[in-house]
């Protein structure tokens, strides 16, 4: 039976589940379009609730809702999140197996569940599509639908294949999502995805409380060390490479900065460990590359810190973003070097390789797993590409590189932060089961345990935690892992235990490599498009005149974003307007208004009826660098009689 919402108005919905007394901006537009019936596209920032334009409808309506995403790390959070609110859902990804596939489908099928979410590569395949013509789905919202145009900065061919899914679900409406795309590619995604009566919604780049900053400068940790300094609170710092967000993490805990560091490279436990402390605050800084944030939903995050220049816009807007989400004053720096600039120059010719390379990657690709000609469509193979690069004597990049090509050729699939649980499935019969208990009186504690906590484990491999067992029996999680690889070798389980390796997996057969073949054509196209994002990249960092908030925003065709007054840029531009006189009378008036205590802005601006805020605002930051006034809880004071105490400078200046 279909679940029936309590509640079919949206607002209720949103107060029940949600608890929120109304939609932010955009948002209700959207749901009404897409309740509509009209195919939209919305594009709303980092952090500004896209998740609940699909939510919504599809509570408020019978049937499940298809959600697609790639990320799997997200979707079990979202996942999660509903369940917390008391929503049924459900999800199915690359780590889990076909049993566990099927079961989930079973549930959708004939469960009152509200949900599925599931990554674009199962869609193909004969499984889902098994089901998909009796599913009652209510709606289909693509998340990160930027990855579905060869010509953004994500292309994931398997994006292509959702528009299969009008063919079967042809009255549905599809609710498209991303946080930045540029006019190019909004159009491609209308495009791939066959929107009939469309609708695009596109929030405002602006961000009041997020100032900007660019620093050029040939030692950019002691940069990154001062601005870390000066600005109290959460900070996430981003590095392009592994090893430099070691180096650098290490850097600021000598400086007496809390500080980790993350990447992809580590274990899932790892990274999990890493992110719950910074998240609850038990370290400060993050050191990270962009594996890092995405999902994570912490508001309080001060400084976003980039120690290397992105190549492009889109990953710089969306990482910056995750500074300020509380409304608060935030930063997002940039630091570079001359050298920086010529080095992202020379990246369109590294990232895009030759065919002749492609293929001696592709070469030694097949060696490393040693994949038989005619052999391995649709199966995952262990692959470690620091052993892969050093065995076969390659270049990193290179391979790197290669293996993307290969991708966006929609040949092989890598994931790099793959994660299967350990599962466990009884393949004994019950007589078995008691004589086992007999002769092994060690393994009966873990049998009975086994039995009473995972549902379903005579049917199907069920998820199964080491460590929650190993806190239930009191024994170590290896004493755990040793039992349960006994029960396995005694043929009364099968026990696959944690998989935490990357993962490549080939969409197709092994081909003899002469034989491989790319779309030159559309190859050279993505190049002179990367090459273009590296330009706008490079000029957003050079530009020392221009209002970046408003680069940014003309960059995804959003031209009503209006100055900020608080980045770099225009702040040395207001700067360069006041007259001696206008600066020394609106400082004095300034003083003079905080003697009798601190002020709000508003406040501030109410009792000097002043005609120009960003005036204000310039000569305030300017007061609060020299030291003559502090932000505190209730506003801005002065700050006179504490500097004379010996109290630290105020640590908004870097």
């Amino acid at each position: 039976m279909s679940f029936q919402p309590v509640l079919a108005d949206i607002h209720s919905i949103l107060r029940s589940y949600w608890g929120f007394p109304s939609f932010r901006p955009l948002q209700e537009d959207i749901i009404r379009a897409v309740m509509a019936g009209q195919d939209t596209l919305a594009i709303m920032p980092t952090g500004g609730g896209k998740s609940l334009c699909f939510q919504i409808p599809a509570l408020a309506s019978e049937g499940i809702c298809l959600v697609i995403t790639p990320l799997i790390a997200l979707m079990k959070d979202q996942v999660q999140n509903l369940k917390d609110r008391g929503i049924p859902a459900l999800q199915i990804h690359s780590g889990m197996s076909f049993m566990e596939a099927r079961k989930t489908l079973d549930n959708a099928l004939y469960g009152n569940f509200k949900f599925l979410y599931i990554a674009p590569e199962r869609i193909n395949t004969n499984l889902f599509k098994e089901y998909l013509p009796a599913l009652p789905v209510n709606l289909i919202a693509v998340d990160e639908a930027h990855c579905i145009s060869q010509w953004g900065y994500d292309f994931r061919p398997a994006y292509l294949t959702i528009a299969t899914l009008r063919g079967e679900k042809p009255g549905v409406t599809l609710l498209a999502l991303t946080a930045s795309a540029t006019k190019a590619v909004q159009d491609d995604i209308c495009d791939k995805l066959q929107f009939g009566k469309k609708r695009v919604f596109q929030q405002s780049y602006e961000r009041p409380n997020l100032s900007y900053s660019v620093f050029n400068t040939d030692v950019k940790v002691d940069r990154l060390l001062k601005v870390v300094q000066k600005v109290p609170g959460s900070g996430i710092v981003y590095c392009r490479s592994r090893k430099r967000t070691k180096e650098i993490a290490e850097f600021l805990k000598l400086h007496h900065i809390s500080a980790d560091y993350y990447h992809a490279g580590l274990t899932h436990d790892e990274r999990n460990e890493k992110q719950e402390n910074w998240v609850k605050d038990r370290v400060r800084i993050m050191v990270c590359t962009n594996a890092f944030g995405m999902g994570i939903d912490k508001p309080d995050v001060r400084t976003v810190i980039h120690i290397d220049i992105p190549d492009c816009l889109e990953n710089y807007y969306q990482e910056a973003g995750r500074a300020g989400r509380d409304g608060k004053k935030s930063y997002a720096v940039l630091l570079y070097r001359e050298q920086d600039l010529d080095d992202l120059k020379q990246q369109p010719g590294i990232r895009y390789p030759s065919l002749e390379t492609i293929r001696h990657i592709y070469q030694c690709i097949v060696n490393y797993i040693q994949l038989p000609a005619g052999a391995g469509k649709d199966l995952y193979f262990d692959f470690d590409p620091e052993e892969f690069t050093r065995i076969f004597k390659l270049n990193k990049l290179t391979a790197v590189y290669a293996i993307k090509a290969l991708e966006q050729e929609g040949l092989v699939e890598f994931n790099e932060q793959f994660f299967s649980p350990s599962t466990v499935v009884f393949c004994c019969g019950k007589q078995t089961l008691r004589q086992t208990e007999a002769d092994y009186p060690a393994l009966t504690p873990y049998i009975h345990f086994l039995l009473r906590s995972y549902a379903g484990i005579f049917d199907v491999p069920v998820p199964v935690s080491e460590k929650q067992i190993a806190k239930r029996l009191k024994v170590s999680v290896n004493e755990v892992k040793q039992h349960l690889l006994q029960l396995g070798s005694l043929r009364i389980i099968i026990y696959e235990p944690q998989k935490d390796t990357p993962q490549l997996r080939f969409l197709w057969n092994r081909m003899a490599t002469e034989n491989l073949h790319i779309n030159v054509e559309n190859y050279q196209k993505r190049k002179a498009e990367y090459t273009e994002r590296i330009k706008a990249a490079t000029g957003y960092a050079t530009n020392s005149k221009e209002c970046r908030a408003q680069i940014i925003a003309r960059y995804f065709n959003d031209h009503t974003t209006r100055q900020c007054m608080i980045c770099d840029n225009c702040i040395e531009k207001k700067k360069n307007r006041l007259s001696r006189m206008d600066f020394s009378g609106l400082q004095s008036a300034i003083t003079q208004a905080l003697v009798n205590g601190p002020l709000t802005m508003k406040e501030l601006m109410q009792q000097l009826q002043a005609p120009d805020e960003a005036k204000v605002r310039y000569i305030i930051k300017h007061l609060l660098e020299e030291d003559y006034l502090e932000m505190g809880e209730t506003g801005y004071a002065g700050k006179l009689s504490l500097k004379k105490k010996g109290q630290d400078r105020n640590p908004a200046r870097f």
